[in-house]
């Protein structure tokens, strides 16, 4: 346990380490994360269409991939669903690639469903943390309650939603995201100049 511990903290000083000598690195990264998360939200249906294309590529690139290895181990259990699989993400790639809007209206649906589960759950979540006392429960019921109302707002509007949902969303996760880095880099870097101004004791 002790041995865990110490593998732990030793990961956690390299890793601090790291940020430290690299941290105008995080810097420019979080700077342009910022950049990238605030055009996304002030043009969110570029977002919403970049978005969509970028993951059909993802799906093609790994329908693709799965389709090679499926036929190179064609012996392997269960060839069949694995290859069935493929196809599937190559036709799924090639849908949101050939056709993004419609693409962006199916990821917007499965956007809404999320908020809803996400939603119900913490409502829920909520009301059993009420049973226990709890002081957070009212940010837990608020949260969800926020859930279902964005779900109402976005399936609503639809399908017009569709073509800023997605861009807003990625936008401010960037943007948070990318403020995040900045401030991370900004503390390396007065945690180390700090540490070079101190005069060693003798």
């Amino acid at each position: 346990m002790s041995t865990d511990s110490g593998g732990a903290s030793e990961l956690q000083r390299a890793l601090t380490q790291s940020i430290r000598e690299h941290w105008g690195l995080f810097l420019i990264e979080g700077i342009v994360l910022v950049i990238l998360g605030l055009l996304a939200i002030i043009i969110p249906p570029i977002a919403t269409i970049a978005v969509t294309i970028f993951l059909g590529w993802l799906f093609l690139i790994s329908g693709i991939v799965g389709l090679v290895t499926t036929f190179w181990a064609r012996h392997a259990p269960g060839f069949w669903w694995s290859l069935l699989s493929a196809v599937l993400a190559i036709a799924a790639g090639i849908v949101l690639l050939g056709w993004p809007i419609p693409g962006a209206v199916s990821l917007t649906l499965l956007l809404i469903a999320f908020f809803i589960i996400e939603g119900v759950l913490s409502i829920l979540y909520a009301f059993e943390h009420k049973k226990e006392l709890s002081g957070r429960w009212g940010w837990m019921l608020i949260s969800g309650i926020i859930d279902l109302i964005l779900a109402a707002i976005i399936w609503g509007g639809l399908p017009g939603t569709a073509a800023w949902a997605l861009g807003l969303l990625v936008g401010i996760n960037m943007l948070f995201g990318g403020s995040a880095m900045i401030a991370m880099a900004l503390h390396a870097r007065s945690a180390d100049a700090t540490t070079t101004t101190v005069p060693k004791a003798l």
